[in-house]
């Protein structure tokens, strides 16, 4: 016990803690997905590449091993972003409308623009169902980047991403649920939500078994696969059920316990699997590629519209309401993190794999990768500008 506690220390109940701890997390996790993205692309560009599609449609049990990655270790990654969301509802940065009101239209606005850019690139004769791709923020990356090369910058920026990002995150799910699930088995929808019942049962009753949630999970999450809708809802859904007020006798509440264990796993484990998985896109086609709408329309969306729309909806609403930044933070710095949301990666892959098929999947991951990395190394020079203002005396 003393053993796992050093591993997994109880996590400080002050906000400020709290964050800290989570971006020392995301900032590992980013860099073993970025790590395991390259060897993605570059085991499928070399000459094993036919090994590399061997693995990804390998059979293992009822899934293949690109649908175990985009199904069920993203399912993870949606719980602990769903647990992170109620957390903030009820008791983090969210719980008051006014102080939440900026990033919140940033977010509706990141993710509104883009995908708005996208269906004009392609209005002629264009791939048109690809306008959800440019629309997401990768929690993961995002917040990496910002710690790692923000360490002077205000604690307000950075829960300040952690706000849109979260907002962000809540509506491309609801995105995936909407208009990417063809048809409903009614029983199966029933299974889930009797599922989904139980659990906020559970929870009511503060039973803390693990014995009785895992496979209740499971069979939840297997039970939105099989009714059309996307396996990553049951997720989100799971998340945003646990109980996030600790009473009494406790020392955290069983969401921040769950999300403290699973966090590694999810940042450490089954983000980079996605990313292995996913990410390798046979790099060929040239300037075929380049002048591709799909891939302009992407590529521009995250790098143009992402920071145009988080700018436009915060800034209006600071304008024309009484809602403000925090006082520690101006626009300048919120420039540097409205470019950080362009980097779609993980969540624009999963949109990518449910939007297309065929060479103009290949073309639209090839348009993440490139955004990404574009608003990436864009982020970096705009806020190591701010991290340097901000360390001067």
């Amino acid at each position: 016990m003393s053993f796992v506690r050093r591993i997994f220390p109880e996590p400080d109940e002050r906000e400020a803690s709290y964050l800290g701890d989570l971006f020392r997390k995301e900032t590992v996790g980013g860099a073993l997905a970025l790590a395991a993205a390259v060897v993605g692309i570059v085991w499928a560009n070399s000459a094993w590449g036919g090994s590399y599609q061997d693995l990804r449609h390998w059979e293992l049990g009822p899934l293949d091993v690109e649908h175990w990655a985009a199904d069920g270790a993203l399912t993870l990654f949606f719980f602990v972003a769903g647990l992170e969301l109620k957390r903030e509802l009820v008791v983090g940065s969210l719980r008051r409308p006014a102080d939440a009101a900026v990033p919140v239209a940033a977010a509706v606005c990141g993710v509104a623009v883009p995908a708005l850019l996208y269906l004009a690139i392609n209005a002629n004769g264009g791939a048109m169902e690809g306008w959800a791709v440019p629309a997401a923020t990768d929690i993961a990356f995002a917040l990496a980047v910002l710690a790692v090369v923000g360490s002077n910058l205000p604690t307000a920026l950075r829960a300040f991403l952690l706000t849109l990002a979260v907002v962000d995150d809540l509506i491309v799910i609801a995105i995936i649920a909407v208009f990417f699930t063809d048809s409903l088995d009614l029983a199966w929808l029933a299974v889930a939500v009797a599922t989904l019942v139980l659990w906020a049962v559970l929870q009511r009753l503060r039973v803390s078994t693990p014995v009785l949630y895992v496979p209740l999970a499971m069979l939840a999450w297997w039970a939105v696969h099989e009714c059309g809708v996307h396996a990553t809802i049951a997720g989100v859904a799971l998340g945003l059920l646990m109980r996030v007020r600790r009473d009494a006798a406790e020392e955290v509440s069983p969401a921040e316990r769950v999300e403290h264990l699973l966090s590694p796993v999810s940042s450490g484990i089954a983000v980079p699997f996605f990313a292995l998985v996913s990410a390798g896109v046979v790099l060929s086609g040239g300037g075929d590629l380049v002048r591709d709408p799909v891939v302009i329309g992407v590529v521009v969306g995250l790098v143009v519209g992402k920071p145009a729309g988080v700018l436009l909806g915060g800034w209006t609403v600071a304008r024309f309401t009484h809602a403000s930044l925090d006082p520690s933070i101006g626009w300048r710095d919120v420039v540097g993190v409205a470019l950080l949301a362009g980097i779609g990666f993980t969540v624009s892959l999963l949109v990518s794999d449910l939007a297309f098929s065929g060479p103009e999947r290949d073309a639209a991951k090839a348009a993440v990768l490139a955004g990404s990395v574009g608003s990436a190394v864009l982020g970096v020079l705009v806020l190591g500008h701010r991290d340097r203002f901000h360390a001067t005396p």
